[in-house]
């Protein structure tokens, strides 16, 4: 059950944002999964047809250096509503079993409540089980949603099944369709129909695509299968990350025709609120969960894994290096689109940093009340990076991803952004007699790499041999929050 009491007594009213006399502004969020930097038009796909997502970005302001807030679903999800890096939380990985958004919380849906806001979510929750009887673990009704329709993860049903949805914590029943199309549809509905029109709305709204399961309906994939488009995947770059050496590339114009379905259902909801009169006074952003997902290189004869249902993943990061997991700009610089007419100038762009913390603090401030204070909050009002507006940021951005090692994927487990630099972070590699976790207690960060991403975005040049102080000093930074951070993650998790 959701403590609305303690929440009320810790959203105090700040001055800035929208003054009393003043209607609150609508906020919807829309969240795509798995799609990468380089995967729309506006980005500089030279392949994907996105012209919906690219009016938007025409209408307000496209974000070169927007962040999620993890490499993964769950971790970026948790930062998204919290406002706090996803390993205080204890996300480590992915929800399941005994990690889930704790109750006590404080999530965006909840601050806003406070200030008469109704609230609702559409889509992937990934966040705890929503199924009864499964796990009592709370769901977007104990998060602060008044109206909520989701999956617990994606639409592994079928491709052409939307999945088994849950509405308001009752099961739907099959429900026939993409999941682009039935979640934008039920929030179009809700929208005209269910909300109440006195109050100002926040929406989350969050796709399955373009995460596998991938089969578009054949209208969207038949459009890029054409020379044309095979000539033009042979130049896209894949975060220079190891691709399969077997034939996949049939499969091309299935992702990209899901892309397009994904942009073909973001324009219907922007209609929506169009016509309904909305447009004017509400925030729209759209970004993505984490970087793009990399086929599996590796075979079962080598000991390995391979997944054949990743053999139709074709998103790219663009120039960036690494992808989906990988703590190198691929796995976390995502697409950032953000429009609020009047508010945000039309057209512009924006090289400021945006993380997937900040969400939380900025609506607060846009708002008029306070964020959380009785616990850590690592995001920031970071709204001038909508108005291409420097901001002063106290607390570096940082990501992790915990694995083994370098034994199978080769990457770091971690990163951590500091004004242009960015300290990529390797723990020694994990011994066969320690588990993950054991390994992960006990180990720093002992080997790093560092690059100014702001003259080496694609992280080709490390500068950790002719910068060794600056290598120094980022390196304790990194040190003492990967520590705060696993740890306190660790302490909720014993809860």
């Amino acid at each position: 059950m959701r403590n609305f009491l303690l929440i009320l007594g810790l959203v105090i009213l700040v001055p800035g944002g929208c003054k009393d006399d003043v209607p609150l502004p609508n906020i919807l969020v829309f969240l795509a999964d798995d799609l990468g930097y380089g995967d729309l038009g506006c980005y500089g796909s030279p392949i994907i047809q996105t012209p919906n997502i690219d009016q938007l970005a025409a209408e307000g302001v496209r974000m070169t250096d927007c962040h999620s807030g993890g490499t993964v679903c769950s971790p970026s999800r948790s930062a998204l509503l919290t406002g706090r890096n996803p390993y205080r939380s204890g996300f480590f990985y992915i929800s399941g079993g005994d990690t889930f958004l704790q109750d006590d919380e404080v999530t965006i849906a909840e601050i806003l409540q406070t200030r008469g806001y109704e609230t609702s979510f559409w889509g992937k929750w990934h966040l705890s089980y929503l199924e009864k009887g499964r796990r009592d673990q709370p769901g977007p009704g104990d998060q602060g949603f008044d109206y909520w329709m989701g999956t617990t993860v994606n639409a592994f049903d079928g491709p052409a099944n939307a999945g088994k949805f849950i509405r308001n914590g009752e099961p739907v029943g099959q429900v026939e369709g993409w999941y682009c199309d039935v979640i934008v549809d039920e929030a179009c509905d809700w929208l005209r129909t269910k909300r109440n029109p006195d109050k100002p709305f926040f929406m989350y709204v969050a796709s399955h695509e373009p995460h596998t399961p991938i089969s578009p309906p054949l209208e969207y994939s038949e459009r890029y299968n054409n020379r044309e488009t095979d000539d033009l995947e042979r130049g896209i770059e894949y975060g220079r990350v190891k691709r399969p050496v077997k034939d996949i590339s049939a499969n091309k114009s299935e992702y990209y025709g899901t892309v397009t379905q994904l942009d073909d259902a973001f324009g219907r909801l922007m209609a929506a609120l169009e016509g309904l009169g909305l447009k004017n006074n509400t925030l729209v952003i759209f970004t993505s969960d984490n970087g793009p997902e990399t086929p599996v290189t590796f075979e079962e004869s080598l000991g390995e894994w391979e997944d054949p249902i990743r053999d139709k993943c074709f998103g790219s990061p663009g120039k960036l290096k690494g992808m989906k997991r990988y703590p190198y700009e691929g796995g976390h610089r995502v697409p950032g689109i953000a429009r609020f007419p009047g508010v945000i100038p039309e057209g512009i762009e924006s090289d400021i940093l945006f993380n997937g913390c900040d969400f939380l603090p900025t609506f607060c401030q846009l708002v008029n009340v306070q964020v959380p204070s009785d616990r850590a909050i690592d995001g920031m009002d970071a709204f001038g990076a909508f108005l291409n507006e420097k901001t002063k940021r106290e607390v570096p951005s940082i990501w992790f991803y915990p694995h083994y090692g370098d034994t199978y994927f080769r990457m770091p487990q971690m990163s951590m952004r500091k004004d242009d630099y960015t300290l990529i972070g390797w723990l020694p590699e994990k011994p066969d007699s320690l588990d993950l976790k054991t390994w992960m207690i006990m180990h720093d960060p002992q080997k790093f790499e560092l690059y100014d991403v702001a003259l080496d975005p694609n992280q080709i040049r490390d500068i950790s041999e002719q910068e060794p102080d600056v290598v120094a000093s980022l390196g304790k930074e990194m040190t003492l929050l990967w520590r705060e951070m696993r740890d306190e993650g660790l302490a909720r998790k014993k809860r």
